[in-house]
């Protein structure tokens, strides 16, 4: 096993490869600084190295209630040190509501947010955690009307991350406005199409009335959005089911989706190879022009 020193630093610094495999020849989940008391899990949550934490307390099995010599847990560190995740945050990223409906009751307040301007509702929207979202709303009705600090709903998150049924239930029990927009004038059917989901884009549709051309900031709509990111299945759905002009321009930049697709050397996609120009030049092996 690594010196102790180094494994403080590497806790420090983050490093979650070096540090696991400092601690495979050894155990120091016990091990304490002669100066400070502190432990690994100290070091981790002061650190704000949530990564760090996984390893430490879900792994290695350490123990989160150990004092430090300021009679400091790492809980306390974690929170001093201005990091923004509540223990009710960190608990609504698993899917445990034993331990959420706990912390609820013993005052844990769900509509804090952290440092990026998420409370509790819109971390669970991330996750998908349905029985999470209903308690949520259940306890705290408001908690759903809150946006990031960048303006993004957890609307936006749950279309972003393909939770198809808390997007459902987020259209059924809350009150979005249609084609809501972040500081990017990013839309949540511009998140789901952008990721591939395109079941959650025609749910959208169909229960939100989202706007399949809105743009964005820059004039980019859905399509373009998903040409950059290579998303045939998302883009036959635009273009053959909603026939959204293939050839529209970004009215900031007048580039069409080829451009942005190109751009990102997506050659692969379906829809450049079947385009005329584009497959003539393919069957001329000459596809660096495109």
């Amino acid at each position: 096993m690594a010196e102790w020193p180094k494994l403080l630093t590497l806790a420090r610094q983050g490093k979650l490869d070096l540090l696991e495999a400092a601690l495979r020849d050894g155990d120091a989940t016990k091990q304490r600084c002669d100066r400070t008391g502190d432990t690994l899990l100290h070091m981790a949550a002061r650190h704000g190295h949530r990564h760090l934490l996984v390893l430490l307390l879900e792994t290695l099995g350490m123990d989160v209630e150990v004092a430090n010599g300021d009679y400091k847990r790492p809980l306390h560190e974690a929170a001093s040190m201005g990091h923004g995740e509540t223990p009710l945050m960190m608990a609504c990223t698993k899917q445990n509501l034993e331990v959420i409906r706990d912390l609820v009751e013993h005052g844990a307040n769900p509509l804090l947010k952290n440092k990026d301007g998420w409370n509790c509702f819109h971390i669970a929207s991330r996750e998908g955690h349905l029985e999470v979202l209903q308690y949520l709303l259940a306890v705290s009705p408001s908690s759903w009307d809150t946006e990031s600090s960048i303006r993004r709903t957890p609307l936006h998150t749950a279309a972003m991350h393909g939770c198809f049924d808390a997007v459902e239930l987020l259209l059924e029990r809350c009150q979005y406005k249609p084609d809501s927009r972040d500081s990017c004038g990013v839309t949540p059917f511009m998140d789901a199409i952008q990721n591939g989901h395109v079941n959650i884009a025609r749910l959208l549709l169909e229960k939100h009335q989202a706007c399949p051309t809105a743009a964005d900031a820059l004039g980019a709509q859905p399509l373009h959005r998903a040409a950059i990111t290579a998303q045939d299945g998302a883009i036959q759905f635009l273009v053959s089911e909603l026939d959204v002009d293939v050839n529209v321009k970004a009215t900031a930049l007048q580039l069409t989706a080829l451009h942005y697709a190109a751009k990102s050397c997506w050659f692969g996609s379906w829809w450049i190879r079947s385009w005329s120009p584009c497959q003539q030049l393919a069957e001329q092996k000459k596809p660096h022009v495109v």
